[in-house]
């Protein structure tokens, strides 16, 4: 069963899966802006924007903050960060059992050659008399 954790990083996830949320954290990296600010370079609908920025909050990737009149959006980088650390825990064990693998494919070659010697010296023989042809 997931855990707390585990159900925040899918929000995370589920919220960078979309183009148009990612775009928008892009935009929110150099500043905050408003709802209307942010829906200016897309050809989608305000009220669909209204929606990205509801999952990109759920998923803790944005506060939206009243100022006078406007609302403003800021990024929050922490949840950024978890999904990070997650790919890099996993990146490292993904990379320890490439490395196993890779050690266990040479060390199965090793024995065939070792094998193929074993059944055929003849053959290993006249390749040392003759290396050339």
């Amino acid at each position: 069963m997931p855990d707390s954790a585990t159900d925040e990083l899918s929000l995370v996830f589920h919220a960078l899966a979309d183009p148009t949320r990612r775009a928008i954290l892009s935009r929110l990296s150099t500043g905050e802006a408003t709802a209307g600010e942010l829906a200016e370079p897309f050809a989608i609908s305000r009220p669909a924007v209204s929606q990205h920025l509801r999952v990109l909050e759920s998923a803790g990737l944005i506060d939206r903050n009243a100022r006078a009149q406007w609302r403003t959006c800021t990024i929050r980088t922490e949840p950024l960060d978890d999904v990070s650390a997650w790919i890099d825990e996993h990146r490292a064990l993904w990379t320890e059992r490439f490395d196993l693998l890779e050690r266990l494919s040479a060390l199965k070659q090793e024995r065939q050659q070792q094998d193929q010697t074993k059944n055929h010296p003849e053959q290993d023989n006249k390749e040392k008399q003759n290396p050339h042809g």
